[in-house]
């Protein structure tokens, strides 16, 4: 990759008086990420798998795993085996038992976790830093919001973390230069079911 731009995307409703200025906001339960990333020029033999891969993709058809590559690590400790601790958590701030116990900063902001696995993944951002009580439990703030509840358990990955994303156009175009390098773009939306 080249180089890529990450956007976090919340639906937020405002209007403005046009007598006095005051402004009603209405934040909405919309939030989800979407990627603009360019490839490195490459020669024909890697760029037709790449190619072929969008295209059996078939538009915005098809889905497939991203995450943040320079995020595949987190700052934080995020040492032991994390998972919900109840299965009543919705919004934007989570318990989650499993960590090692008594860390200052078992995560950090910036840090990523992903939830579910394989065409259920869904990738999120902690806030702000966090740490594990003696117990091994931490409270992270997220973004977006949990879309669904997870149940008591669920397993956090903490490593090479990776939501679900669509091809934002069902077309994808492919530039070679004169040189016979290709260079490849794409965006990508995350899915939302």
């Amino acid at each position: 990759m080249s180089q890529a731009r990450f956007a976090a995307r919340t639906v937020v409703g405002i209007s403005q008086s046009p007598f006095t200025g005051a402004q009603y906001v209405q934040a909405f339960s919309g939030q989800w990420w979407e990627v603009e990333v360019q490839l490195v020029p490459m020669k024909r033999n890697q760029a037709e798998e790449w190619i072929t891969f969008f295209m059996k993709l078939n538009g915005r058809y098809g889905t497939f795993l991203l995450g943040d590559p320079t995020g595949m690590v987190p700052r934080g400790v995020a040492t032991g085996t994390p998972f919900f601790a109840s299965n009543s958590q919705t919004g934007n701030e989570i318990v989650l038992a499993g960590f090692t116990a008594n860390v200052q900063s078992i995560m950090r902001a910036g840090d990523y976790i992903q939830v579910g696995s394989l065409g259920g993944s869904r990738l999120y951002k902690v806030l702000e830093n966090a740490f594990s009580t003696g117990s091994g439990t931490a409270q992270l703030l997220i973004w977006p919001n949990l879309r669904t509840m997870p149940a008591s358990g669920d397993l956090v990955k903490v490593n090479s973390c990776q939501g679900v994303f669509r091809l934002a156009h069902n077309e994808m175009p492919w530039a070679l230069a004169q040189a016979q390098v290709y260079g490849l773009t794409f965006a990508a939306i995350e899915v939302i079911a």
